[in-house]
């Protein structure tokens, strides 16, 4: 019941859908959209893409949670749609993620590489990428990502090695997450 529940949420609450046309929303979508969202939750997509030699890693969190975290912890002002703050959130966000996501791939720590961020409606899209890695056995996961933003934080991954996908769940306050392909 309980992994039928996360995986109706991942699922649900994730994929957020189109809004309405100008003057049709609901009372509830007005409602929703005045109140902050009752659960906290990432998912990280990561894949190892063996044609170009490298592992893919995409964070999907909520824009307003990552807002939130990133201005408790630089002390700064942050808004991720602002044009002028681009410079400002990339270095905070890769600042942020270096440390509370990393991996190690067959039983040596990578460095994950920065490529950017993007705002869609609710949700950021972070995304990283490690080169130069032409198999992949095992893989370590270290991921807190917003544990420091609350407790109530839900960690979903999902790696994907030469077509098998495997999935887990971590929940404050496990960090640690180890794949075997």
């Amino acid at each position: 019941m309980a992994l039928r529940l996360y995986k109706w949420l991942a699922v649900s609450l994730l994929t957020f859908s189109v809004p309405a046309p100008a003057g049709s929303e609901t009372a509830a979508q007005t409602v929703f959209a005045e109140v902050r969202h009752p659960f906290y939750v990432s998912v990280t997509e990561i894949t190892h893409n063996r044609e170009t030699r490298s592992i893919e890693i995409t964070c999907k969190i909520f824009a307003d949670d990552l807002e939130d975290i990133l201005k408790k912890n630089y002390k700064s002002t942050v808004d991720l749609t602002a044009q002028g703050q681009q410079a400002q959130n990339n270095r905070l966000i890769s600042d942020y993620f270096t440390h509370h996501l990393s991996l190690a791939a067959d039983g040596k720590p990578v460095k994950l590489s920065y490529v950017g961020f993007e705002k869609e409606r609710e949700s950021a899209y972070c995304y990283f990428e490690v080169p130069n890695v032409s198999t992949l056995k095992s893989l370590k996961v270290f991921n807190s990502i917003l544990q420091d933003l609350t407790s109530e934080q839900i960690n979903i991954m999902h790696v994907s090695v030469n077509g098998t996908r495997k999935s887990y769940k971590l929940d404050y306050p496990h960090k640690d997450a180890f794949f075997t392909f």
